[in-house]
């Protein structure tokens, strides 16, 4: 499929400088599309300033109708649309729908939001005198997504943007082109005003050139830490608002008196589904000594035994990674572990199928040190360490270790030990008895240190990101 840039309520063409093909099966080539320059930047922003007073000003009715729209559009092309985002970004077809049917959810609750922002009404010190507030759209805001989720996210920063009365630019990920494009013909569809949402697609220079743009009023990102800062620095110059998340290496605790069966499938799942592409996965897990070895044989077992295969085989539970640069950081880092001293208990290898893809065995790497590189830096792939440890002391001193503080978990039954975790753990999130990996649509998604910087993502919170506060004084 050749794609084009979205502009103006038009599709734009270029030349097709870019591909994107099938991690499942690389002869499969999935989708042609052009390299944004700054000239498709500067068009595709004046185009949303043009938009974009008109836009807030409308009805909030006339937002959420929009937004009604285009979740029930996404619900009923759920699996064809699950079916593209395997093909595009590798995760299991199970996976790819039900990120369809969480970027739904999404915009039916923004829709919802757009009724609800309210203000609030205060008493003056001065007699006669009435003092209000409310929010108003923050203007033109850069959304640059990444490839992990490739439509679950663009929705959580579309969403409440089109909601609140902002006009946008998405750019995603070089890797994840067509499931953005869908996106963005299903908003064209349903209506949105031309020059509201607004697409470009590109490899870096474009969500560099829209970072730095003086058109846009503010810039959600999720990536790197590295491009993360590149967005700070761009942002900072003309004091643009800005919103980063950045990803996490993220502790699982499992303490001796949890059970030990639910604590290794525990890991498994925030370990290894999804092929360990998440911010949030459980990539080291620190476990108390009088339960290591035991839980190690065990993970390991499960680990082994999952099928890795092609994303739309019904039988497969992890599919490949997303890129061969993926695939080949994951298995440098194991290079770098093993050498470091972890033992290599599982996995480690690039697997071989009847497609040829970018598929890797599920590997556990046991015996780390917390200051080995393979637990202070995040590897984005299915690779877990563990880290043994005496006590709960040292675990929770090993958990807030690092520079990353997005989601952090424990597995217990003392009721205590759990209480005195979620509160003193230094992460955003924190699951108790669940995966790291796994969050609500509808609550506010987000970390501390360097796993992010700005106001909070999803939900109640998204808000304070996408609107400005208005105060306003009037005399009787």
């Amino acid at each position: 499929m050749q794609l084009t840039h979205f502009i103006n309520g038009a599709p734009v063409a270029g030349a097709a400088a870019l591909e994107r093909r099938n991690p499942s099966d690389t002869r499969d080539l999935v989708a042609t599309f052009p390299d944004a320059d700054a000239g498709v930047v500067d068009a595709a922003v004046a185009a949303a300033r043009a938009a974009q007073p008109a836009w807030a000003a409308a009805s909030p009715e006339v937002r959420a109708d929009l937004l009604e729209a285009i979740a029930a559009t996404l619900f009923a092309r759920s699996a064809a649309l699950g079916e593209l985002l395997a093909r595009e970004e590798g995760k299991t077809r199970a996976e790819g729908t039900g990120e369809v049917l969480r970027a739904a959810r999404i915009f039916r609750y923004f829709a919802g939001e757009a009724i609800r922002l309210h203000g609030r009404t205060l008493a003056s010190t001065r007699p006669g005198v009435e003092v209000r507030t409310h929010h108003e759209a923050l203007g033109v805001v850069g959304l640059i997504t990444p490839w992990n989720f490739p439509i679950a996210i663009p929705a959580w920063k579309a969403a409440p943007a089109l909601a609140f009365g902002n006009a946008l630019v998405m750019k995603p990920a070089e890797t994840a082109p067509a499931m953005a494009h869908a996106l963005a013909g299903i908003i064209a569809e349903c209506g949105v005003p031309a020059g509201v949402f607004n697409l470009v697609l590109g490899a870096g220079g474009a969500g560099a050139a829209l970072a730095a743009h003086p058109g846009v009023d503010g810039v959600s990102f999720t990536g790197s830490q590295a491009t993360g800062q590149k967005v700070v620095q761009a942002t900072a110059a003309r004091r643009a608002r800005v919103q980063l998340e950045m990803g996490g290496k993220n502790p699982l605790l499992v303490l001796a008196d949890a059970d030990l069966d639910r604590a290794v499938a525990i890991a498994l799942d925030g370990g290894f589904f999804q092929t360990g592409q998440r911010c949030t996965a459980s990539s080291r897990v620190i476990v108390e000594d009088a339960i290591h070895d035991e839980f190690v044989a065990r993970l390991a077992q499960r680990a082994a035994a999952l099928n890795v295969g092609h994303a739309l085989d019904p039988a497969t539970q992890v599919g490949p990674a997303n890129s061969e640069a993926q695939l080949a950081r994951n298995l440098d880092y194991v290079g770098i572990a093993t050498g470091e001293g972890g033992r290599l208990v599982c996995g480690g290898e690039r697997l071989q199928r009847e497609h040829p893809g970018w598929y890797m065995a599920p590997t556990l790497i046991a015996d780390t040190d917390p200051a080995m590189r393979i637990n202070c830096e995040e590897v984005f792939g299915p690779v877990v360490s563990t880290i043994r440890v005496h006590d709960y002391d040292e675990a929770l001193s090993v958990a807030n270790a690092g520079e990353f503080g997005l989601s952090a978990g424990i597995v217990t039954n003392q009721h205590d030990r759990a209480r005195h975790f979620r509160r003193n753990v230094r992460a955003g999130m924190v699951m108790v008895n669940l995966p790291t990996a796994g969050v609500d649509y509808h609550v506010p998604f987000g970390g501390v240190r360097g796993s992010s910087h700005g106001p909070r993502e999803q939900g109640f919170a998204a808000f304070e990101f996408y609107t400005t506060m208005k105060t306003v004084y009037e005399a009787g």
